[in-house]
């Protein structure tokens, strides 16, 4: 036997140690980057070549999975105020839910977040009918597929609720009114402490309320703010209607505020205004490559519908640019006063401000955005790709998840893709990619649910696998390079290419070949209720299972027909329910610019379609709703 401590023995134990440590090493490597086999059809995807995707859960609360709800954490510090109280309101009994999901289901995931260990969390965009938000979920067996969804967390929460973050092991996710936390535990999959509320924001509840989050690592949270209104006009969405200048609103919303994340029980006026001018940002990611804040944000609705003389459909279906910005501090972009024409490249004045949708005013003064996205392609969720799995490529450069329009008929809805923006030290090097395509399921998208998903959160997992989840049944997917790393390049990108200058939903519109209205001439109801009414409740009144409330099968349509009329003539802002469906977005006032008979038509027709069977509404029973109100 040799001297373990004589020179010659010791170089040899050292020897085997090395060869053990390699060893060693070689298998925990292979262990942390061995990836689970990819879907056979990639979960539906469409992917650049050497990527492949699986499905991690097919649906939150349907599918094979059973979600097991975990008992209430704590109870929310914030005030839930009633609805508001509507004379004549029907009572809505029976639960719905997009794609007739059955009721009960925990629908739609909003943002991701996915832990060291491999475990994701999913802010719900539906509360179950309970009151839980969050969910959780985990691989045991190791093949990619989730295997445990827990539902949990119960709080303040309507359907906008928006963020999911792990930062400095907490979770961290919000509701439309405020900022929660709760601690991590290593190996434990639903927190079990004391959720602590970190931001706290005021009702009434809005549209455009959101709350995305990001944090830069130097002790600073960033919260967005949306504003309740489509252009801050004197009335809210009327056509003609001017500007509010300067719009109040902006005072405490449309921007973005910077907090102590440290800090509980903040409110607004704790934290300091960051940036201004954006009307709806959903997604903010900080970037520590170049230290900056980046937010997508949501352009303006209704150019047509409001200024007819300024806007043809064609330009109302391609305006304004949804935008992404570099935020720094002090940022304004420029809304309401100002949109983005990406066609044209310049910030324009809009027209409640004078604007005709040429004028630039003091547009050249405002920065422009890094990117400007045809108009309402909804970006929804942003991503700085950090990982060593993909291609050097993505590793300068933003994931964006495109949620997907409502509001651009009579053209095909756009938008439903996962796209890649190439960056280098934050400056844009070249035109927007699609990543990820598939997730609609069809060709042409003429209305929203058309769609069978809408790509909304993205996480990066620790191992560089990219998660994307859908809005509608929460269906979650892990994307996962497989190809050789150096040979990528434009072959792996070719199709993807062809994709984005060919498909109805992704390529600029014909302006007479891809209107989807050339091949029939509605009745005069129907074509009243496609101008006025289609745009929110879309083409077959099914709504768009988010924002804007169904008409098919509403309580609301079939019962008392004076509430319905006092509606259309008075407009309804505050949360309601239809078909046991929280929503909250503004329903503008009709009588300053609809006749009697246009309003009597519309609702007969609405009444006597969409599956309902009420009776018609007369254009004497509108004009004695339209003298009471005239009375008050």
């Amino acid at each position: 036997m040799k001297n373990i401590y004589s020179f010659e023995g010791l170089n040899l134990q050292l020897t085997y140690l090395l060869i053990f440590l390699s060893f060693a090493a070689i298998g925990c490597n292979s262990k942390e980057t061995a990836l689970p086999p990819g879907d056979k059809d990639n979960g539906g995807l469409i992917l650049p070549g050497g990527f492949e995707a699986l499905v991690v859960v097919d649906s939150i609360g349907g599918g094979s999975i059973i979600a097991q709800k975990v008992s209430q954490l704590s109870k929310s510090a914030i005030y839930t105020p009633p609805p508001p109280e509507i004379k004549g309101a029907p009572k809505s009994t029976q639960l719905s839910r997009p794609n007739n999901q059955p009721a009960g289901n925990y629908v739609g995931a909003r943002h991701l977040a996915v832990n060291d260990n491999g475990d994701i969390y999913v802010k719900l965009r539906t509360p179950t009918t309970d009151g839980f938000g969050n969910a959780a979920l985990r691989d045991v067996n190791g093949d990619g597929k989730a295997d445990t969804v827990k539902i949990w967390g119960k709080y303040e929460n309507r359907n906008r609720g928006t963020a999911m973050k792990i930062h400095n092991g907490y979770l961290y996710y919000s509701s439309e009114l405020a900022v929660y936390r709760s601690k991590l535990k290593p190996g434990q999959l639903v927190p079990d402490g004391e959720m602590e509320t970190v931001v706290i924001d005021e009702p009434p509840y809005h549209e455009h309320q959101a709350k995305a989050l990001s944090f830069d690592g130097k002790g600073h949270m960033f919260v967005s703010w949306g504003i309740g209104t489509n252009s801050c006009q004197t009335e809210n969405r009327r056509p003609g209607s001017p500007g509010l200048d300067p719009c109040p609103d902006m005072v405490d919303h449309g921007g973005i505020w910077m907090f102590d994340e440290n800090k509980l029980n903040q409110k607004q006026s704790d934290g300091i205004r960051y940036a201004t001018g954006m009307r709806s940002i959903v997604g903010m990611a900080w970037d520590d490559d170049t230290e900056s804040l980046y937010a997508v944000h949501h352009g303006r609705d209704d150019f047509r519908l409001l200024w007819p003389e300024f806007y043809s459909p064609w330009k109302s279906t391609m305006l304004p640019a949804d935008e992404l910005f570099k935020v720094d501090k002090g940022f304004d972009g420029g809304f309401p006063y100002y949109y983005y024409d990406q066609m044209l490249e310049k910030k324009i004045l809009s027209p409640e401000y004078g604007g005709d949708g040429i004028k630039e005013g003091d547009g050249a003064k405002l920065p422009k955005p890094l990117v400007g996205f045809p108009g309402h392609f909804a970006p929804n969720d942003i991503l700085f790709y950090k990982g060593d799995q993909f291609p050097a490529r993505y590793k300068e450069g933003a994931f964006i998840a495109m949620h997907g329009s409502t509001n651009r008929i009579p053209y095909p809805q756009v938008g439903y893709v996962v796209l890649f923006v190439p960056m280098k030290k934050g400056v844009v090097t070249g035109p927007w990619e699609v990543f990820a395509d598939g997730f609609a399921g069809v060709d042409t998208i003429a209305i929203a649910n058309d769609a069978k998903y809408r790509p909304m959160g993205l996480a990066e997992g620790p191992d560089g696998s990219l998660y994307v989840g859908d809005t509608q049944l929460g269906k979650i997917w892990r994307v996962m390079y497989k190809g050789d790393k150096s040979a990528f390049g434009a072959t792996q990108l070719a199709a993807m290419e062809k994709r984005k200058n060919t498909i109805s939903y992704l390529k600029t519109p014909d302006e007479m070949e891809d209107n989807l209205d050339r091949k029939g001439k509605p009745v005069h109801a129907a074509l009243t209720y496609n101008i006025y009414c289609r745009a929110c409740h879309q083409t077959d009144g099914s709504g768009d299972g988010n924002r804007y409330p169904p008409l098919a099968g509403s309580e609301w349509v079939n019962s008392d027909k004076t509430v319905l009329i006092n509606i259309v003539l008075n407009g309804m802002t505050g949360p309601i329910q239809v078909k046991g469906q929280p929503y909250n977005d503004t329903m503008p006032a009709h009588a300053s610019f609809l006749t009697d008979k246009e309003i009597s038509g519309i609702l007969t027709y609405v009444r006597s379609n969409f599956g309902n069977k009420a009776g018609p509404v007369t254009e004497a029973e509108v004009a004695a709703a339209r003298k009471s109100l005239s009375k008050k």
